[in-house]
């Protein structure tokens, strides 16, 4: 791995020993070493470096941290987005809780382990990352093929993929998700990538209109032909002609009008109700459900050539819960989106916050997450939106980021279930486990838990 391709860190550390400890400590990292904060401000301007590791305690005045904090307000000066990790002595949390009010990403208390500091500053890289990403393509504007589409995560990356192959073709595609997901965003995009971009891209949620108005919707009518009908009106894939046509929710078509839905894809041409005369229109089809459409077509719910006609290509949104890296992406979207347009302004989430967006299963998927932050900006009191601003419940679940914990949980569960696999039989659990009785018993101790048959 050569320089250019390493990721750049900046420790700012005064102590001889730790500095020589830190500068091989983090692997995948170019790291430049400061030992106070002229020197760390010259090396911020060479290297611009994403995230700094900061000891509160710089010369010429170790023993407190104004020096440090006020190297933390010089870096946000100069690189604002810029993650900082701001790292104290133990019984210096007052000082930290100082440095993370005025703008630092988190903290870090001594004694240094280079494995758990390691962790913390690839969160910082990989958040920075995702922030950067995002505001390259906000500087983009419309000109973005994917407009609207905002993650970094895996899985919706692989969807992005899916768009732009299949969005310049004119095959008809079926975007399966759950409700608050963004299918439409997906359909917009797949139009926008298209030869037919220029031309219109009408919608229409087959689950919100009434299933005997549904079809003078889609295929138009001709005066006269039921009470309240006054003058000619065209429908949707008239509207759309040349274009494309987002049919929402197809799964709750009603099967009268699926098998005329069906003759329009083979045949492309619509009649208005109470008209006689075909016209041919021209549009390519985008279906969207929330559905499992496999299984309503065993339950007699949806047609099965339909299904076949609907689905030459499928492209799946993907549940926020499924997205881990983007919650926190999305979140400062929508902060910086709606602190705009109700012009107020926050310096981000708490830690709390980050923890509970980052935790929470968002059964509403992005709409609700979109929804919590456009609330928070509106109530709250703070310059950093709050767990209680987002209406999340502050006893929710949150998992521990820290390594320890993580791993004694871990051992914790897997002894209980041995032992209960196996009666109590501590023989047959060490086996299982892998370890010898007497390390059982010592990690059973260890873990403050119950000795085994007792």
């Amino acid at each position: 791995m050569n320089d250019k391709t390493l990721k750049s860190l900046l420790v700012v550390e005064d102590n001889p020993g730790l500095q020589k400890q830190l500068k091989w400590a983090f692997e995948g990292y170019q790291v430049s070493v400061a030992g106070d904060r002229s020197a760390a401000i010259e090396l911020l301007k060479q290297h611009k470096a994403p995230v700094v590791t900061l000891d509160l305690g710089l010369p010429p005045d170790s023993a407190n941290a104004s020096e440090g904090l006020a190297a933390l307000a010089e870096i946000l000066v100069i690189a604002p987005h810029t993650k900082v990790i701001v790292v104290t002595g133990n019984d210096d949390r007052e000082n930290a809780l100082k440095a993370i009010s005025a703008g630092a990403y988190d903290f870090y208390q001594k004694p240094v382990e280079p494995e758990m500091l390691g962790l913390i500053v690839d969160r910082a890289y990989n958040l920075y990352e995702l922030e950067e990403e995002n505001r390259k393509l906000a500087l983009q504007g419309s000109t973005s093929t994917l407009d609207g589409i905002i993650g970094a995560s895996p899985k919706m990356l692989a969807a992005c993929r899916m768009v732009e192959k299949v969005g310049p073709s004119e095959a008809t595609t079926l975007v399966l998700g759950e409700s608050g997901t963004g299918k439409e965003l997906i359909a917009q995009a797949l139009h926008g990538l298209s030869p037919r971009s220029k031309a219109p891209f009408a919608a229409l949620n087959c689950a919100a209109i009434p299933d005997n108005l549904l079809e003078s919707e889609l295929f138009g009518y001709e005066k006269g032909a039921f009470t309240g009908a006054v003058k000619q009106t065209p429908g949707k894939f008239e509207t759309a002609n040349g274009g494309t046509i987002f049919l929402d929710e197809i799964g709750d078509m009603p099967l009268p009008l699926q098998a005329k839905m069906l003759r329009f894809l083979q045949e492309r041409v619509v009649e208005r109700i109470g008209g006689r005369r075909t016209i041919p229109v021209d549009v390519r089809i985008i279906c969207a459900t929330h559905r499992n459409l496999e299984n309503a077509i065993k339950e007699g719910a949806f047609r099965e050539d339909l299904y076949f006609r609907i689905s030459e290509i499928v492209i799946e949104a993907p549940p926020l819960r499924e997205r881990e890296s983007d919650k926190l992406l999305l979140a400062k979207t929508f902060l910086d989106k709606f602190s705009e347009k109700n012009g107020r302004s926050f310096r981000g989430f708490t830690d709390e916050a980050r923890a509970g967006i980052d935790a929470y299963e968002w059964p509403g998927n992005v709409r609700e997450l979109e929804n919590k932050v456009k609330r928070a900006v509106v109530l709250a009191d703070g310059n950093r939106i709050s767990l209680a601003d987002l209406g999340l419940n502050e006893s929710s679940e949150v998992q521990s980021l820290n390594l320890r914990e993580a791993r004694e949980n871990t051992e914790r569960q897997i002894i209980q279930r041995a032992l209960e696999i196996y009666d109590n039989n501590v023989t047959h659990a060490s086996e299982a486990m892998g370890i010898s009785r007497p390390s059982l018993y010592k990690l059973v101790k260890k873990l403050d838990m119950p000795e085994p048959g007792k």
